[in-house]
């Protein structure tokens, strides 16, 4: 049995789940509404308080699939009551992000600026103090979204391995390598 499937998702005060016939599980909390599809061998029973997701068989395919759907209801159910945030750092020499409502403009050391268009479900804000790097701060409450935007953010300048400079996550610990000075 799936450890992390058998565990029942606790559904808070505010928040509804329902499951329709073609097995979309529709959740609305305070924050929003977000759907999932959900594969029809996987059964989801929705109770009073907990969302319970069980398996047909012990099948591989469903083995896998059962803890995964849980885990994504439970993504769903917190993103409508909590959100989700994600900060990221730019990190080098006249690296610049600004950002005008959903459009970041950045400056990543290119020969032009990039011009990003993030997507409307998600709220971008960046700040720029003086002696620390530019951060870029993504939320939102669809933890897919928020993490599919910050990972192409981050592979417009990836952090190279020698003086760490790039994009990076906040917090991000990075393999560093010793360069030219360590073959003497």
């Amino acid at each position: 049995m799936s450890r992390i499937g058998k565990a029942p998702v606790v559904i808070p005060s505010g928040v509804t789940v329902t499951v329709s016939k073609e097995n979309v599980v529709t959740v609305k909390g305070p924050k929003g509404e977000l759907k999932e599809n959900i594969d029809r061998d996987i059964v989801v029973t929705v109770g009073e308080t907990e969302v319970v997701v069980s398996r047909p068989t012990e099948q591989i395919r469903h083995r896998a699939m059962h803890g995964l759907y849980r885990s994504l209801i439970s993504n769903l159910v917190k993103g409508v009551t909590e959100g989700y945030k994600k900060e990221l750092e730019l990190v080098g020499v006249g690296f610049k992000a600004a950002n005008t409502g959903n459009v970041l403009d950045l400056a990543l050391g290119y020969s032009h600026n990039i011009i990003f268009e993030v997507p409307s479900e998600l709220k971008v804000a960046t700040t720029t103090e003086k002696g620390q790097n530019p951060k870029i701060f993504l939320e939102g409450i669809d933890k897919q979204l928020i993490g599919q935007v910050a990972a192409k953010l981050r592979s417009l300048r990836k952090p190279e391995p020698y003086k760490g400079k790039g994009v990076k996550y906040a917090g991000e610990i990075l393999r560093r390598k010793a360069g030219k000075a360590a073959g003497k």
